[in-house]
């Protein structure tokens, strides 16, 4: 795991959206007036003929989006996660969603690492929100490079997507070697089996995926790691195997209800897998995104301290 490079997947999304608009003329960028801290802004200063800050505005912004969609452009709509989805959903389900609009959806600052904002801020339940939606793909890339990867994904993808980002930085845990997928897991830490034969797998997505690989080095060999950037379709036939063989510890930045832990115990309860999920559960206060990862049990030493008490438990 490389420590050189720590950057917001913010700057990834950012930086490859200027470069896919180089490529392809029908994209279209629009912001809610957040575009220096969304990125889309770069965007902006390359092609200011294709794009359009709308103001404070998201659910115009939404509905603007699934117009130049259905007329054949395929559009960025950007603002912070929390007001993105919460504000503008119902647009996004009617207008998006419900014709299938080539729209991508890109909510910046999510999560509780957004610190001091405080919880007014902190978008904690848009991936339960979002991946409840027909035709709704839901990805949250783990570090710069792999968002960069997500953005070239999501603008191939014909339909609606969400795509999750950070404002704060976080560890590089890919490099452009590592193989980027919608759908499908990527396993960044093999495991051996240990004395009883059983492994355990840490599933994380985002910024919590440097914190799991952390905690994983804490606990031992029998502990895997799999980057799970795909939420929604997500990987099913990888979380049946990891599950097969042992208990799976869920880690994320968002509610444990309806968000990453949810999906993968949807898919691992069929076969009679084990599922533990860490997360949030309710509103956090306000402070620096380390001191709120600590705080809320997130922090790879809190992440390790759970997992042993919770595979120690079953």
């Amino acid at each position: 795991m490389s420590k050189a490079t720590s950057k917001a997947t913010r700057d990834g999304f950012g930086k490859a959206l200027v470069a896919l608009g180089a490529e392809n003329k029908d994209i279209v960028v629009l912001d809610a007036d957040l575009c220096n801290s969304t990125r889309s802004e770069w965007f902006e200063q390359a092609y200011p003929e294709r794009f359009l800050n709308v103001g404070i505005a998201e659910q115009n912004m939404v509905g603007i989006a699934a117009g130049m969609a259905l007329s054949g452009k395929t559009a960025f709509a950007c603002s912070f996660a929390g007001f993105l989805v919460n504000r503008a959903h119902d647009h996004i389900r009617i207008s998006v969603c419900y014709n299938n609009a080539d729209v991508k959806l890109v909510g910046t600052h999510a999560g509780i690492q957004i610190g001091e904002d405080g919880p007014t801020n902190q978008s904690i339940t848009d991936i339960a929100s979002m991946r409840s939606l027909p035709h709704m793909v839901v990805v949250q890339p783990c570090d710069v490079v792999e968002a960069a990867k997500a953005v070239k994904a999501v603008a191939a993808h014909k339909g609606p997507c969400y795509l999750r980002l950070t404002r704060n930085s976080v560890e590089t845990t890919t490099d452009d070697a590592t193989p980027f997928e919608l759908g499908k897991g990527v396993v960044l830490r093999k495991a051996k089996a240990g004395a009883d034969g059983t492994i355990v797998t840490f599933m994380a997505s985002g910024a919590t995926v440097p914190e799991a690989l952390h905690a994983a080095e804490q606990l031992g060999e029998h502990v895997g790691v799999v980057n799970i950037h795909t939420i929604k379709p997500i990987d099913e036939a990888l979380i049946k195997l990891c599950a097969s063989h042992g208990p799976i510890v869920t880690i994320e930045d968002h509610s444990i209800y309806g968000g990453l832990g949810s999906a993968v115990a949807e898919v691992a309860a069929s076969i009679g897998g084990i599922v533990h999920r860490i997360g949030i559960t309710g509103f956090a206060q306000s402070g620096t995104g380390a001191e709120l990862y600590d705080a809320y049990g997130l922090s790879a030493q809190r992440i390790a301290e759970q997992a042993r008490k919770l595979i120690k438990k079953q």
